[in-house]
């Protein structure tokens, strides 16, 4: 049911979105702050929700169909208002963002592809350091120095440590995109395979 309380957790990702929204347009030092204390809340849900769930035998369909709809909300909407908002380091991690954010899209027409054939797509050890560097990356970079600053951490090059952790973050997505765009082919060519030796209708003499 939408109401369990991990469906609730995957909600909260989408909620905490208009909130990020505002919280990073203010442009300023304590709005910075609260934008990663906001997005880090959100990304923490996406462990639990998972792992309260199958505690409580509570997986369902709805859980399974928003939760990677939910988290890629989130990480999209991160990657924008960075990019938007001028907070990629002069336009070097943009880059890093573009690739993020392509693996996202290719990874969710695979999966809705295999669906179809009724194959999972599990996600594997090295995408889940991915997903955690990431979100690290994302949290980061939306604190930035002058978040940095409140805390009275402003000797911390906290964008620079952003950027690199996305730069790693997309360097692991090239690895785990074309992992996943290998399976999916992988069953791409057995569907199609199985289409070539299927007999044709019998024709009577």
């Amino acid at each position: 049911m939408p109401t369990d309380l991990p469906n609730l957790l995957t909600l909260s990702r989408i909620a905490a979105i208009p909130l990020l929204v505002v919280m990073v347009a203010l442009r300023l030092p304590w709005a910075d702050l609260a934008a990663c204390a906001v997005f880090s809340a959100a990304a923490i849900t996406d462990y639990f929700d998972g792992k309260i769930a199958r505690q409580r035998d509570a997986v369902s369909g709805f859980g399974r169909m928003l939760d990677p709809i939910a988290d890629k909300l989130l990480v999209g909407a991160a990657l924008m208002l960075l990019a938007g908002f001028d907070r990629l380091g002069g336009g070097l991690a943009l880059y890093p963002a573009i690739l993020i954010l392509l693996r996202e899209i290719l990874v969710s027409g695979l999966r809705e592809y295999l669906a179809q054939l009724r194959v999972g797509l599990p996600v594997t050890p090295l995408a889940k350091w991915k997903t955690g560097f990431q979100m690290g990356a994302l949290g980061t970079l939306l604190a930035g120095d002058s978040g940095a600053r409140v805390l009275g951490l402003g000797f911390l090059p906290v964008s620079v440590i952003g950027e690199a952790m996305l730069w790693t973050a997309a360097a692991l997505t090239l690895v785990t995109g074309w992992d996943y765009l290998t399976a999916g082919l992988r069953h791409a060519e057995a569907e199609d395979g199985s289409r070539t030796r299927a007999p044709g209708p019998a024709v009577r003499p």
